[in-house]
């Protein structure tokens, strides 16, 4: 179990939250701290870009998670925030692919 205990602060905070929407946003939240630490910059390996995809792959099905959990407690704020992360997620894939392209 404790491979998992880096995720165990987010399931506290999603615990306090008042209504399902603040526990979705919450979480939608950790993932854009988690994203905000990817720096497409730094790659410099195929292994780098590997990764980098990776986490931009898992983030964006993690989002996708929360929104098929929480679609009766959808809010405009939910929403919104998914949206804006999954923009920020195709914004990155697509700066990873010109940064390959202009490196080969």
């Amino acid at each position: 179990m404790a491979v998992f205990s880096a995720f165990s602060s987010i399931d506290s905070h999603s615990i306090r939250a008042r209504t399902p929407a603040e526990t979705a946003v919450k979480r939608l939240n950790g993932i854009g701290e988690v994203l905000s630490d990817l720096d497409i910059s730094t790659i410099r390996t195929e292994d780098d870009m590997a990764r980098a995809l990776w986490t931009l792959e898992t983030a964006d099905k993690c989002i996708r998670m929360i929104l098929v959990e929480f679609r009766t407690e959808r809010t405009t704020v939910v929403v919104r925030e998914a949206k804006g992360l999954i923009d920020l997620i195709e914004r990155a894939r697509d700066g990873l692919t010109g940064c390959c392209t202009a490196k080969s």
